[in-house]
């Protein structure tokens, strides 16, 4: 789950998937992760994205800049730019949080307390420091840290890039809200968020491999490895299939109608989600095609 929170850094939230890629058959197309959607008289480019990258990211390609700047509307999963106020920051975190005399320790085994616990001594965290948790942040915190040892970091996320570019100058719309992804974490179930939280910890010992394989991925417009690294998370660890179903399919189904909307009004939008929302034939590219909109890959 690793696997799948690291395709929740090409998915989402926080929210951010994954396979050993010495293994996975790569065959990039040297196109960019970057699709023209019509139909109806609109049209929506839709740009995979990146919720922590690295600062070599950019320059992005120009195909993708002058998209973004054909465009009137702004589309994001959640405008980061939001995020960062203050009222945002306390609600993220109280929903995050125990109340009472609840704590983490309640709501795990005492095997993934004990490995939780060991993760973060090795990061010189002690677990008494996240006891309020949920196991969903310490999941996500844990593959944070790691994340930005090797440099990811939110700062450099596509969607932050293009919200400062899009802020006073184009419409911003939101496909989904922080909100919403948070009330969808806190509705995992406890088997739900410990296998979210096991599986990240056993993930740790790959996420270099992981990452330069994303990266790859992305950066050559390859859907099949990308998808490979999406579904290769259901093979690891079948138990999350449920978890697997709430963070992609579902709010794929549900994204891919907001884009139908804007086709259907005659917009020129310019959306950006989660890369890995993009692949797989339950991936928002193929529900777009089966609902009979010319689709492109450029």
């Amino acid at each position: 789950m690793g696997k799948i929170l690291r395709g929740v850094i090409a998915c989402s939230v926080m929210l951010i998937l994954v396979a050993p890629w010495s293994r996975a058959d790569s065959t990039g197309t040297d196109k960019n992760f970057l699709w023209k959607v019509q139909g109806n008289g609109g049209t929506v480019f839709l740009f995979g994205s990146l919720h922590l990258a690295k600062a070599d990211t950019y320059p992005l390609a120009r195909q993708i800049e002058e998209s973004f700047d054909a465009s009137a509307t702004l589309a994001l999963e959640a405008d980061p730019t939001a995020a960062m106020g203050s009222e945002m920051q306390q609600r993220m975190v109280v929903s995050a949080l125990y109340t009472g005399n609840d704590t983490i320790r309640q709501h795990l085994s005492q095997g993934t307390y004990d490995l939780a616990s060991r993760e973060l001594a090795r990061v010189g965290l002690p677990i008494e420091q996240f006891a309020k948790s949920k196991p969903w942040l310490l999941a996500m915190t844990i593959e944070v840290l790691e994340l930005q040892q090797l440099g990811y970091s939110p700062e450099y996320g596509i969607d932050l890039y293009f919200a400062g570019k899009a802020h006073g100058k184009k419409k911003i719309v939101e496909l989904e809200s922080f909100d919403s992804q948070i009330n969808l974490l806190n509705g995992f179930s406890d088997r739900e968020q410990e296998l979210f939280l096991l599986s990240t910890i056993k993930d740790m010992g790959t996420i270099r491999d992981d990452m330069d394989g994303l990266m790859r991925a992305w950066r050559t417009g390859d859907t099949k490895s990308m998808e490979q690294f999406v579904t290769r998370s259901l093979t690891d660890y079948p138990d999350t299939k449920s978890i697997f179903e709430k963070l992609y399919y579902q709010r794929n189904r549900e994204m891919a109608g907001r884009i139908g909307q804007f086709l259907k009004g005659g917009e020129r939008c310019f959306a950006v989600v989660g890369a890995a929302h993009l692949v797989g034939k339950e991936g928002i590219i193929e529900i777009l095609k089966r609902k009979g909109y010319r689709v492109e890959q450029l």
